[in-house]
């Protein structure tokens, strides 16, 4: 039953059909107002009751534009319940004084009726505000993706910048690589450089996660390391990598930016035919290529960037005549079969030992149609899309590269 403030407006000529009218409507407690015309009704008038022989037949339109209205009528075929109906008003009831518990029920059902849709108004309404409001929320949103998206190309394209050409003879030794990115900046990242006719200077790190925090990191590696190139002098080359390793780890540390990488450093002595490196964690180990084997370089060092006061080993081994020294991020272990990280590793030593070129290590990883290492991949997609980590491969081969 509808609550007794509701108020029910009687429109009915003056007399006592109208008072009986109104005290038929009243019974079940409702409020009732009664009035010869729209206009005598008060504000707060929840529905209308209007008999049909006292509403002008140009007012029906206006009562059916307004509120819920119910027709009531002492015959089926008055004429003027008939323009009521044609006016749009449906509900009806004909001899309300005798269907009063009909005419009660109808009240309270149209009540509810126009509530209903009221409160159905209202959402619709609200719900095209919100949709609105999204609207401009995705515009927004869109346009700062998109200026996110145009930085972090040209952060790519930066980073692919500081990338050494590719591939390079330095002295009789060639370094060349592929690195892909996942996403549009990698935390991968190498260099390699002549530091005179004796030693070449060379790097690969792989920072932990990927995207702009990790390539940041790439970005502070290469300002240190020709930083600390220009200041060595060119002694002790065995001490070099692991000195290094710790004033990264140092500087990381500080920084406090949560990241860590694992890296190799390495310093290949052209004249005896050595390499001095050191190690950081390095994960799959280097493998070095040479009379038909495939052996991991021996020793192991703390990743940089996580615990203070490290220090690194120095580390050393021959360098055939004829070599291969392979580096790969752990990105490569995603592509490669095997249940297992042992079995995935055996993999990869299996297919560098059968590799004679970079080219043939990635075909034998079937990627698919990834591209090379160009520009079109930092301006046109988002790195590597297909890759779930970056990936990047460093082959360093001697010495008989400037031999004709």
């Amino acid at each position: 039953m509808p609550p007794a403030k509701q108020l029910i407006g009687v429109i009915d000529v003056p007399g006592p059909e109208r008072d009986a009218l109104a005290e038929t409507i009243a019974r079940d407690g409702l409020a009732v107002y009664a009035a010869d015309s729209i206009e005598g009704l008060p504000p707060e008038t929840a529905l209308i009751v209007a008999h049909a022989r006292a509403v002008p037949s140009g007012e029906w339109t206006r009562l059916a534009e307004g509120l819920p209205t119910l027709v009531v009528s002492d015959e089926r075929q008055d004429a003027d319940l008939l323009r009521a109906v044609d006016a749009g008003l449906v509900d009806y009831i004909v001899d309300p004084l005798r269907h009063g518990s009909l005419l009660r029920r109808m009240i309270g059902k149209a009540i509810e009726v126009h509530r209903l849709a009221a409160e159905r108004e209202h959402d619709r309404a609200r719900l095209a505000q919100l949709n609105e409001h999204l609207e401009e929320l995705n515009e927004s949103l869109e346009t700062h993706l998109a200026m996110l998206r145009l930085d972090q190309q040209a952060g790519g394209q930066i980073q692919r910048k500081l990338l050494p050409p590719r591939p390079q003879t330095l002295n009789d030794v060639t370094f060349d690589y592929w690195l892909a990115p996942s996403l549009y900046l990698s935390g991968d990242f190498l260099d390699f450089q002549a530091f005179n006719e004796r030693y070449s200077l060379f790097y690969f790190a792989d920072v932990s996660g990927h995207g702009a925090s990790s390539a940041f990191v790439t970005v502070l590696l290469k300002y240190l390391s020709n930083h600390w190139q220009h200041e060595w002098d060119g002694e002790h080359p065995e001490a070099l990598a692991p000195r290094w390793l710790a004033a990264l780890n140092r500087e990381l540390l500080d920084a406090g930016i949560g990241k860590h990488a694992t890296l190799l450093v390495g310093v290949i002595d052209h004249q005896r035919r050595y390499l001095h490196y050191s190690l950081g964690a390095q994960l799959p180990m280097p493998l070095l290529v040479a009379d038909g084997k495939v052996t991991p370089l021996p020793g192991e060092g703390m990743p940089v960037g996580l615990f203070p006061g490290i220090d690194y080993p120095m580390l050393g081994c021959e360098l055939p005549e004829n070599f291969r020294l392979w580096l790969c991020s752990d990105g490569i272990l995603e592509c490669l079969p095997g249940d297992t990280l042992d079995l995935r590793l055996r993999e990869l030593e299996r297919r560098v030992l059968a590799s004679e070129t970079l080219e043939d290590l990635r075909g034998s990883l079937a990627l698919g149609a990834l591209a090379d290492d160009d520009e079109g991949v930092a301006e046109s997609a988002p790195g590597h899309e297909e890759l779930p980590d970056d990936l990047t491969i460093m082959m360093v081969s001697g010495f008989g590269n400037d031999k004709p």
